[in-house]
């Protein structure tokens, strides 16, 4: 078994190959093209990218993209219609207003009303036939961020099987796609973090070809009159999410996993948890507002004490 590390997308990529020493080798170096591949089509860091420029053309016309940027658009869209809208891929202008990180903005109510018919996701248009997506309206603007790790994860999982390995892990920050098992072990062990205690497990999980993402509003936020503002808005109000501190979500496939949490962690934990035990294939570990912890009826039996 053989583990490495790089960095892309922004975060460090850790991924992790069973097999001979050769095999995993070209399974890691496989999975790591993969990453970076996709980075070059989705980061809209590169203004080169296939989104950047879907972006810069938002008012004015259709851009010809790949399949596999097409795809993950069309995903994205679907997964807000499951979530009724909380997961939104077009909600970037309300999140650089907030500047959570950067300026610690607070916006007026007048900001924000000005600010929603740019977050509008069903006014993204895609072209199958053509392979075009199509923004609208000028200022408009697509951000994977918060389902195109998990997407990069399942790809670059493909990539390292196609190249023999036995078993694998691809983590890019929260998101963690797995497939296989390690030796002599059921799966490979995963921890969910405590939302409020720095280092602190709140339970490990064995993933078996699943996948696993955690969104929570304890990354990027900040403190004001004693009210945390965080990242994750909810796209309805374009205000912080207030019903949950984190959403873990395993399924099989990272790009559910991943657009799922932060439409999970948006519709809260009773709508939330309703969504995930009407899904096939798909658990969550909720930790409400209050802290309180809320576990899927087929995840219980599976979570154990770290």
């Amino acid at each position: 078994m053989l583990k490495r590390a790089q960095m892309h997308m922004g975060t460090l990529v850790y991924i992790t190959a069973v097999g001979s020493e050769t095999v995993a080798q070209g399974a890691i170096a496989a999975g790591f093209r993969e990453v970076k591949r996709l980075e070059q089509l989705l980061s809209t860091w590169i203004p080169e990218s296939e989104l950047s420029r879907v972006n810069a053309s938002a008012g004015l016309t259709p851009v010809q993209v790949s399949q596999e940027t097409l795809d993950l658009i069309s995903r994205s869209l679907a997964m807000a219609r499951l979530t009724e809208g909380g997961f939104n891929v077009a909600v970037g202008p309300a999140v650089e207003a907030w500047s959570v990180m950067e300026r610690q903005h607070i916006p007026t109510t007048r900001e924000l009303e000005q600010l929603k018919p740019l977050t509008d996701w069903t006014r993204i248009q895609i072209n199958e036939t053509e392979r075009t997506i199509y923004l609208p309206r000028a200022g408009m603007r697509i951000d994977v961020g918060g389902i195109g790790k998990g997407y990069a994860a399942d790809r670059a999982a493909d990539a390292m099987k196609k190249a023999g390995a036995q078993g694998g892990v691809v983590a890019l920050s929260g998101d963690i796609k797995t497939f296989g098992s390690l030796p002599d072990a059921v799966g490979f062990p995963v921890g969910i973090k405590h939302p409020r205690q720095d280092g602190a497990m709140l339970a490990i999980i064995d993933l078996k070809d699943e996948a696993i993402s955690t969104a929570g509003d304890y990354e990027r936020f900040f403190e004001q009159d004693g009210i945390r503002y965080h990242h994750i808005l909810d796209p309805h109000t374009l205000e912080p999410a207030k019903g949950c501190q984190s959403v873990t979500v395993i399924a099989k496939e990272g790009t559910v996993a991943d657009g799922l949490d932060t439409g999970i962690f948006v519709l809260g934990p009773e709508r939330g948890m309703a969504l995930v035990e009407r899904l096939p294939d798909v658990e969550a570990v909720i930790i409400d507002r209050d802290g309180r912890m809320i576990v899927s009826s087929g995840l219980r039996s599976r979570l154990r004490q770290p």
